[in-house]
Order: structure tokens, then C-alpha cells, then sequence
């Protein structure tokens, strides 16, 4: 059995940097590693859907988006198989199934399923779809026999309940699932990147984000805005680097190269980072540094995406390729967890035989 990647985001609005560090510059460098068989990048509408059911056009509008966001990052139609989530109902049976296999003690104590329930503040008012969405996340991985799931630290919890639920279908009905290693960020620093406010998570839904489309402007007065050390008040104080947003965006995204451009008068991070704590180092020239390591990253992001949105067309022309590609591999996946279930009762021939001889 080959190599294979699945990963996705849910289309409940455009991608930010955090996607990026996170975990879509990894996935192109993977993409054009050559070392995966198959690369699938779903865009999960339906699993948007589950906390956004009565806002439909919402996740609508934001397929193009994410789209768009994922082709001007470097992905590929030509390597990568991008998909909708929707146009693979097997996906939906699967879950079905895996939900025999799984708990609601068990589910209730998914650390990403609880602190997801917090932030949207659903308390006892949680919706079904939302609340099993760990066992929809292993119908996706699973139906692709996905090897590899490249993502953030969040969602950790996500995959090891994959894994049980592969090793529970796996011990009841044989072996036909495949277990899914997750790969994390090797950067320390995109394992989960703060948003501009120094909250622990970027969301779109907390207005803290600097996303991919941007404007070289608009991510200038987000960069400027960005939390810092609330001590350190004067140029000469010294500062504090833990918890310190724009020194984590640093450590995200820039490179001794950005020095020798930007700001020659250090070296590199660490001579920054000493002369900070030391004091006699403003706050504004570190975000000012920055800016211009933010532009860098941004600008061929910015400049394919314009070229993109000129063909709208080719987007769900190459959508639809690729969904019709997945519900093939889905289907298969599909066809051999009936059999194992002995439910594929119209393609037993020896059930069908057995029954004629029963009765004769």
C-alpha cells in the first residue's frame, strides 16, 4: 500500500496566515516531496455545516475562496487531488457505521470537541452533527486510507480517536482500515499561531486573523497593531519575549535572509530577541521588520490568487475533477467495510446460494 496524505479546512471563510505556518506550506512542500502516492485536500463543507446549519450561503461562498486560497499557496490540480466534502455521500455512510464504534462519554471527552464547544459557547445547546464531527473526521481520513494527516497540534486529539476507531472496526470486522500517523508543523512556532490580539488561537471567528488575501495595507495596520509586552512602555525598558506576538510571527516566518534584507544591523532572531530583552529596542522597528517579512511571504500569494480570480470557471472545473476522482477511491473504500460488515448482501453470492440451499 502506497503512501497518502488527506487533510482540508472547513469554507467558513477565506484562509489566513495561520492555515499557512500551520499547515498548508507543508502541505505544498509535501505535494512536490514526491514521497505520497496520493494527496487529497478535501474542503469540508459539510463538517462547516454542522455549527453554520442555518447559514448556508456562508459555506457557499467560501468553496471558491479556500480554493483560491489553496492553488495561490502552491497547490496543485496536477498532484493533488481538492475536493468537496459533500459530493462524496460515502463519506456520510462511513460515519454512520463508525458511530456503532465510538462512545458519548468517550466523545465528550475530546479535548478539541470541549474547547471547540467553549469558544462557541454551544453549553448544553450542542448540535448533533457538531458534537460527532470526530467520528465524520475519521469517515474522511479512513475512506482515503489515508497514511499520513498533516496538521496542527489542535487536532491531535482528533486523529488518536481516528485511530481508535480503526483499531476498534479493525478488531471486529479484519483488517481493512488503515491507521493514520499525524504530522505536525516542524516549526515549533506554527504548531498554533496567536492571533494579532495575543489570544491564543487565529480564528476567523474572533476577527484576529491576517489572511492570505490581504492587501500589502491591510496587513501593514494589522502587523502595527499587533499585542507586544504591555510592560514595556519605553524604548529603553527591557522586554519580554514569551507571549509576545510579534516575536512568535518572527519565529513563524522569518530567516536570516530577512535580516540581510530588512534589517542588517542584526544577524539573525536571536541578536534581535537579546537586544529586546536588554533594552533600547522599540517596539515599532521590530514590527516595522516584520511588515517587510509579512509582504515577502504574502506577495506571490497575493499576486496568483489575482491571476486565479480571473477564472472562476477553471476553480470548479478543477473542484469537480477532483471530487469525482475522490468518490471513485471513497467508494471502493466503502465497498470493502460492507463486506467486512456483511451487509453487501446483493454481491454475496455465497450468502444468496447458502439461503437457495436452505430453503430448498
Amino acid at each position: 500500500m502506497g503512501k497518502i496524505i488527506l487533510t482540508g479546512d472547513r469554507p467558513t471563510g477565506r484562509l489566513h496566515v495561520g492555515h499557512y505556518a500551520g499547515s498548508l506550506k507543508r502541505r505544498v512542500e509535501l505535494q512536490n516531496s514526491g514521497q505520497y502516492d496520493k494527496v487529497y485536500i478535501m474542503i469540508a463543507d459539510a463538517q462547516a455545516l454542522t455549527d453554520n446549519a442555518e447559514q448556508p450561503e456562508k459555506v457557499r461562498q467560501n468553496i471558491v475562496e479556500v480554493a483560491l486560497d489553496y492553488m495561490s499557496c502552491g497547490l496543485d490540480p496536477e498532484k493533488s487531488v481538492m475536493f468537496i466534502q459533500s459530493m462524496i455521500p460515502e463519506l456520510t455512510e462511513l460515519s454512520f457505521y463508525y458511530m456503532n464504534l465510538v462512545t458519548v462519554s468517550r466523545l465528550q471527552r475530546n479535548p478539541t470537541v470541549k474547547s471547540e464547544i467553549k469558544m462557541r459557547n454551544f453549553e448544553s445547546s450542542i448540535p448533533v452533527g457538531f458534537f460527532t464531527y470526530p467520528i465524520s473526521q475519521a469517515a474522511d481520513i479512513t475512506a482515503f486510507k489515508a497514511t499520513t494527516v498533516p496538521v496542527g497540534e489542535d487536532q491531535e486529539p482528533m486523529i488518536e480517536q481516528t485511530r481508535e476507531i480503526v483499531r476498534k472496526f479493525n478488531a471486529v470486522y479484519g483488517e481493512v482500515l488503515v491507521e493514520p500517523e499525524i504530522l505536525l508543523p516542524d516549526n515549533k512556532a506554527c504548531l498554533r499561531l496567536p492571533g494579532i490580539d495575543g489570544k491564543a488561537k487565529m480564528s476567523k471567528s474572533l476577527g484576529n486573523c491576517i489572511y492570505l488575501s490581504d492587501t500589502e495595507e491591510e496587513v501593514r495596520k494589522k502587523v502595527m497593531s499587533m499585542y507586544t509586552d504591555p510592560n514595556h512602555l519605553k524604548v529603553e525598558d527591557p522586554g519580554q519575549i514569551e507571549g509576545n506576538t510579534v516575536f512568535t510571527y518572527l519565529d513563524a516566518f522569518s530567516s536570516d535572509d530577512h535580516f540581510k534584507e530588512y534589517l542588517p544591523d542584526y544577524n539573525n532572531l536571536e541578536e534581535l530577541k537579546a537586544h529586546y530583552k536588554r533594552g533600547g529596542l522599540g517596539d515599532v522597528k521590530v514590527k516595522k521588520f516584520l511588515n517587510n517579512v509579512m509582504q515577502e511571504v504574502l506577495s506571490p500569494i497575493r499576486a496568483k490568487r489575482k491571476e486565479l480570480e480571473r477564472n472562476i470557471p477553471y476553480i470548479y472545473e478543477v473542484l469537480k475533477k477532483g471530487s469525482e476522482e475522490a468518490r471513485e477511491a471513497a467508494a471502493s473504500t466503502l465497498n470493502e467495510v460492507r463486506k467486512a460488515m456483511k451487509i453487501n448482501y446483493f454481491d454475496d453470492k455465497a450468502l444468496i446460494t447458502e439461503q437457495i440451499e436452505k430453503y430448498r
